[in-house]
């Protein structure tokens, strides 16, 4: 009886925590199918529209170039992606199983670039930029982000927990520390990759700050940079930014969902029982 209590006590606080965790998600939603007559700063406020209308939307589109900043943000976000998840899991694998000197300096001084604020390294970045003439490009948005020290933290602690007889069946296989990396710590590393792509994705999806330094041209606008152009002096309508708002997560929370199954079972597991 006592069991069952504490549960239906849990339930009912997860409950109430995840509604507070949506309920402004629920409110930008609301607020951006508000009919154009109707009060979005009304008191007492209305959480559901009393005129739904996707009109936000469609002015959101047609009034702006929505379709190039989303896609100059899959591109740069794709890449970013891609990139981290060859060279983390390349510098990863002989810092995990290979054994040579200087192996624990070199992961120490790694994982220490986390404490650094990217404001910091920012200036420097920008002038290596320019230097390379990469100023006012995508790729300038895409280096910085090509290999991160969490990702390469991640995935020496993931390949650290692959067992060794896997290794050694690929060696007697003929599999070279290439093939070995490739056949072994990657399939084995598989949930640990998809959370790392989860999390560059996001970073690089909703990255603000560097766009905004880098970039000159409106046509390479990330959509963060895009819906800033949202909002001016002159005119503002909430019903727009709200619905820009929407539309910028949805992805993420489509790639979530997406991929959210192949992070729960234990990918190493899964290996050894293959």
């Amino acid at each position: 009886m006592r069991t069952s209590t504490s549960r239906v006590v849990q339930l009912v606080l997860l409950i109430l925590l995840a509604l507070v965790v949506l309920t402004p998600l629920l409110w930008l939603v609301s607020t951006s199918l508000k009919g154009p007559a109707e009060d979005i700063f009304s008191s007492p406020p209305a959480l559901l529209p009393a005129q739904p209308s996707v009109d936000a939307y469609v002015r959101l589109f047609q009034d702006n170039p929505l379709t190039t900043y989303l896609l100059n943000s899959t591109v740069v976000s794709g890449l970013a992606v891609l990139a981290n998840l060859l060279f983390c899991s390349l510098a990863a694998y002989p810092l995990a199983r290979l054994r040579f000197a200087g192996r624990g300096l070199v992961l120490g001084l790694v994982v220490a670039t986390i404490l650094i604020p990217f404001q910091v390294v920012m200036i420097p970045l920008y002038l290596l930029m320019v230097q390379l003439g990469l100023r006012n490009t995508l790729l300038a948005l895409v280096i910085p982000q090509a290999a991160t020290a969490f990702g390469l933290y991640l995935l020496r602690q993931s390949f650290l927990g692959v067992p060794k007889e896997l290794e050694e069946a690929a060696r007697i296989d003929g599999c070279s520390r290439l093939g070995e990396w490739w056949n072994v710590m990657i399939p084995a590393a598989k949930a640990d990759l998809i959370t790392l792509a989860m999390f560059v994705f996001i970073g690089t999806w909703s990255d603000f700050l560097w766009p905004l330094v880098i970039l000159d041209d409106p046509s390479l606008y990330t959509l963060p940079l895009g819906l800033q152009q949202l909002s001016s002096s002159f005119s503002l309508d909430w019903r727009i930014v709200a619905a820009g708002s929407v539309v910028s997560i949805l992805p993420v929370l489509v790639l979530f969902v997406l991929l959210q199954r192949f992070i729960l079972p234990n990918a190493s597991g899964d290996a050894v029982k293959g």
